[in-house]
C-alpha cells in the first residue's frame, strides 16, 4: 500500500515537472518572437533624428523630425490590418502558423532598411521606400504580440493567466531594451558624424541576425489545429463582441500613448529639449527598460491575485496623478532627476501593461479571440501609440511648452481609467468557447 502511494506520488511529481517545463518552453517561445520583432520596430524610434536627416531632409528640423515620426506612425497604421489578417489565420487555421508567419514577414523589411540608400542617393524614392518598409513591419508586428498572448492565455494553468501572458510584453520590453542598449553602445563609441553616416545601419543589421534566430526558434512551436468557424471571425466579433472591442480599445489607449511617449519619444525629447547627450539619454532609457523586465511579471502576478479591474484602476489612477510630475522631473538637465522620472514610469506603467493582455483575452470567446484582440489592440496602438511621438512634437512646437505633451498623456490615461471601471474581473473564471456579449 505504501509502495503504491509512493509510486503514485512519483508519477504525479514527474507529470507536474513535465508540465512546468512545457509552460516554461511556451513562455520562452511566446517571448522570443516579441524580443526580436520589437527590437526591429524600436530601433527606428531611437534613431529618428538621424533617419530624418538621411531620408526626410528639410531646412526646418522640426518638419524633418515630424516627417520621420510620420513614417514611424505609418507602420502603426498597418498594425490593425496585421492584427485582423493574422488573427483570421489564428482563428481559422492555427495559432502557431500565424505566429510563424509574422516573424518571417518581419525579417525582410528589416534587412532592406539596413541597406537602403539615403535621400541624397535615391531622392524621394528613398523616403517612399522607408514608409513602405515601415508599413510592412507594422503588418508583421500587428500579428505578433496579440497572437502570442492569445496562444499563451489558452495554455495557461488556472490562476496564472496574467503571469503567462506577461511574457510577450516582457519579451517586447527586452527587445526595446536591446535596441536601446545597441543605440547607447553605438552612440558611445562612434562620433555623431559616424553615427549619421553609417552607424545606424549597424543597429538595423543586428536586427537581421536576431530575426533569423527567432525564425529558427518559432519552427518548434507546437501545432494548434482548430476547426474553421462557420462565420468569418471579424463578422462574428463585431456582431457578438462589439462592446468587448470598445472596452479593449479604451483600456489600451493610455498604455499605448504612455509606452511610446515614456520610452521611445522620450529619448528624442531629452536630446532636443533637455539638451542631454544621446548616449546618456539611451543609457537611462536602457536602465528603465531593464527595471520593467522585473515590474511587468511582478504586477502580472499581483493581477492574478487581486483581479484585473482593481489592478487597472490602481495603475491608471497612478498614471493620471504622476505622469506630469515625472516628465517635469525629466525636464531638468540632471541625469539623476531624469533617471528618477523615467524609473517612475517603469514602475507605474507596468501595473497597466501587465494586466491588459489577460484582460483583453478574457473579453472574447475562442472562435473570435485572435481576431478581436488583434484588431482592437492594434487599432488603438495605430491611433494613440504610433502617432504619439508625432503628436507630442506638434503639441510642444505649437504650445511653445516642452512639457505640453505630458497633459496629452494625462488625458488619455484618464479616458482609460473610465473604461477600467467598466471591466468585470474574470481572473478566476475559465475562458469561454462560445459567443456571448462581452
Amino acid at each position: 500500500m505504501i509502495n503504491k502511494s509512493t509510486s503514485s506520488a512519483k508519477v504525479k511529481t514527474k507529470t507536474d515537472t513535465e508540465r512546468e517545463h512545457s509552460l516554461i518552453r511556451l513562455a520562452a517561445i511566446g517571448a522570443i518572437g516579441n524580443v526580436l520583432e520589437w527590437y526591429d520596430f524600436a530601433i527606428y524610434g531611437f534613431f529618428a533624428t538621424i533617419l530624418a536627416a538621411n531620408y526626410f531632409p528639410s531646412d526646418n528640423p522640426t518638419v524633418s523630425l515630424v516627417a520621420s515620426f510620420g513614417a514611424f506612425a505609418a507602420g502603426f497604421l498597418m498594425r490593425p490590418v496585421g492584427g485582423a489578417l493574422f488573427g483570421h489565420i489564428g482563428d481559422t487555421i492555427a495559432r502557431n502558423r500565424a505566429l510563424f508567419l509574422s516573424i518571417l514577414m518581419m525579417a525582410v523589411p528589416t534587412g532592406l532598411l539596413a541597406l537602403l540608400p539615403t535621400y541624397q542617393v535615391w531622392g524621394v524614392w528613398a523616403a517612399i521606400l522607408v514608409v513602405v518598409l515601415r508599413m510592412a513591419q507594422g503588418l508583421a508586428v500587428g500579428g505578433e504580440y496579440t497572437g502570442s498572448i492569445v496562444y499563451l492565455a489558452e495554455h495557461a494553468p488556472p490562476g496564472k493567466r496574467a503571469f503567462m501572458t506577461a511574457f510577450p510584453m516582457a519579451g517586447a520590453t527586452l527587445g526595446i531594451l536591446l535596441a536601446s542598449g545597441v543605440g547607447a553602445f553605438l552612440s558611445a563609441i562612434l562620433t555623431p558624424e559616424q553615427l549619421t553616416d553609417w552607424g545606424w545601419r549597424v543597429a538595423f543589421g543586428v536586427g537581421i541576425l536576431v530575426s533569423a534566430i527567432g525564425f529558427i526558434i518559432r519552427r518548434g512551436l507546437p501545432e494548434t489545429e482548430i476547426e474553421a468557424p462557420e462565420t468569418a471571425p471579424l463578422i462574428a466579433a463585431c456582431r457578438h463582441h462589439w462592446w468587448g472591442m470598445v472596452q479593449a480599445f479604451g483600456l489600451v489607449t493610455g498604455a499605448a500613448a504612455g509606452f511610446y511617449l515614456g520610452f521611445i519619444f522620450i529619448v528624442t525629447w531629452l536630446v532636443q529639449n533637455v539638451h542631454e547627450s544621446r548616449a546618456t539619454a539611451l543609457e537611462i532609457n536602457t536602465l528603465a527598460l531593464a527595471v520593467m523586465l522585473v515590474t511587468i511579471p511582478f504586477w502580472a502576478y499581483i493581477s492574478d491575485q487581486i483581479g484585473r479591474r482593481r489592478m487597472l484602476l490602481i495603475g491608471y489612477s497612478g498614471l493620471v496623478v504622476t505622469a506630469y510630475p515625472l516628465i517635469w522631473l525629466m525636464y531638468h538637465p540632471d541625469p539623476l532627476l531624469i533617471t528618477i522620472g523615467q524609473m517612475g514610469f517603469a514602475i507605474v506603467l507596468p501595473m497597466v501593461m501587465a494586466s491588459l493582455p489577460a484582460t483583453m483575452v478574457e473579453l472574447f470567446s475562442r472562435t473570435v479571440r485572435s481576431t478581436a484582440v488583434g484588431l482592437s489592440y492594434n487599432l488603438t496602438f495605430a491611433i494613440f501609440g504610433g502617432t504619439a511621438p508625432m503628436v507630442a512634437v506638434w503639441i510642444n512646437a505649437n504650445s511653445h511648452n516642452p512639457l505640453g505633451f505630458a497633459w496629452y498623456l494625462v488625458g488619455l490615461c484618464g479616458v482609460s481609467l473610465l473604461f477600467a471601471m467598466s471591466v468585470a474581473s474574470k481572473h478566476n473564471l475559465p475562458l469561454t468557447d462560445k459567443h456571448s456579449e462581452a
